[in-house]
């Protein structure tokens, strides 16, 4: 059994014998960046400060000698042979580097539909790189006139081999971008994106219990923070608690029952707020919350939607014990324009 220490944060976990520094990273719910997991795409890629590994075999295009020499290594690949093996990967905090927005990159809609009453759906695919984020994140979306403004989105989907990304958004009456998406924008046509923003992600190695809770489009980084707890294997329990008007502004429902169905540890409740119907919670998330959770002191809280949705979560929350640290919100303004992690927890992705 070997430790893996990050630096700086100096947090540890422990490496089974035959496991790679990924799978260890991953076990103990620390999101590394990774693709291919197999050596050959460089996304796992980080600067072993001291310790010893074998690193199997990789590709050249993927570690270059020049990065051997500097001391970097494939994480995917990589396999302790040293009783420590320090990395440099994180920030002080533990929490994940944030990748460098990139302007302008170049998508194509290859899809596009109606999945509430207000709401569309996208899905875009990258023309040349993916763009790196962490789940939690958003990009900006416009057609690249004056007239119409780029706006945020959260991304709706954990990162992808092949970058492809789910957008979800809702018509605005008074939002001409909305609009434009909802009336003009059709399956082919090129779009350009820039981020990711945000620093909505949590802490990577939580191991605690998790209540997400979301109100409209809100739902969409939501669903990218649930599918990559669940995809790493997560073990605590998840619980989404989403929040609409009618049934008919209810989405994403049939991705929750099969995340329901394939993961023992996740389940999710849909409350109405003006209507009762059956199968429904009815009332606000304060109003439903005590008779679902009524200690909270021990979970993490996301919460994301409006900022009155999110104030009132913040609230109802901490009056069932949820302590501040362990609470993360996501408040959707109108005009929201892009926000952008502190230089020290970007990501150097030259190397």
């Amino acid at each position: 059994m070997a430790r893996i220490v990050m630096q700086p944060s100096g947090k540890s976990v422990e490496c089974a014998y035959g496991d790679t520094v990924l799978m260890s990273l991953e076990k103990a719910g620390f999101a590394l960046p990774n693709n291919c997991r197999a050596g050959a795409c460089g996304e796992c890629k980080v600067k072993v400060l001291s310790g010893q590994f074998d690193q199997g075999m990789v590709l050249d295009m993927a570690l270059s000698q020049e990065d051997r020499r500097q001391g970097f290594g494939l994480m995917c690949m990589a396999k302790p042979i040293s009783d420590e093996l320090v990395i440099e990967w994180g920030t002080e905090d533990a929490k994940p580097k944030l990748f460098p927005p990139r302007e302008n990159a170049l998508f194509v809609v290859v899809d596009k539909r109606v999945v509430a009453a207000r709401v569309v759906e996208l899905r875009l695919r990258p023309v040349g790189k993916p763009l790196r984020y962490w789940p939690g994140q958003y990009v900006t979306l416009g057609p690249g006139n004056d007239a119409i403004p780029a706006r945020a989105f959260s991304i709706a989907n954990a990162p992808r081999p092949d970058g492809e990304l789910t957008l979800q958004i809702a018509r605005s009456d008074d939002g001409p971008t909305s609009q434009w998406v909802h009336d003009t924008l059709t399956i082919g046509d090129n779009v350009k994106l820039s981020g990711p923003y945000g620093t909505f992600i949590g802490d990577p190695a939580v191991d605690t219990p998790i209540l997400c809770l979301a109100a409209g489009t809100g739902l969409a980084p939501i669903m990218a923070l649930a599918e990559t707890a669940l995809r790493r294997g997560f073990r605590k329990p998840v619980t989404l608690l989403f929040s609409a008007r009618t049934e008919p502004d209810v989405y994403g429902h049939g991705m929750m029952a099969w995340w329901r169905t394939k993961h023992r540890n996740f389940d999710y409740k849909v409350t109405l707020t003006r209507e009762q119907k059956d199968g429904f919670l009815q009332g606000r998330v304060n109003e439903v919350l005590p008779g679902l959770f009524p200690d909270l002191s021990k979970h993490t809280i996301f919460a994301a939607g409006s900022p009155e949705f999110v104030a009132t979560c913040v609230n109802a929350v901490k009056a069932l014990g949820a302590q501040d640290g362990m609470i993360y919100t996501e408040g959707f303004f109108a005009q929201q324009q892009p926000t952008v992690a502190d230089a020290s927890h970007l990501l150097n992705t030259a190397n």
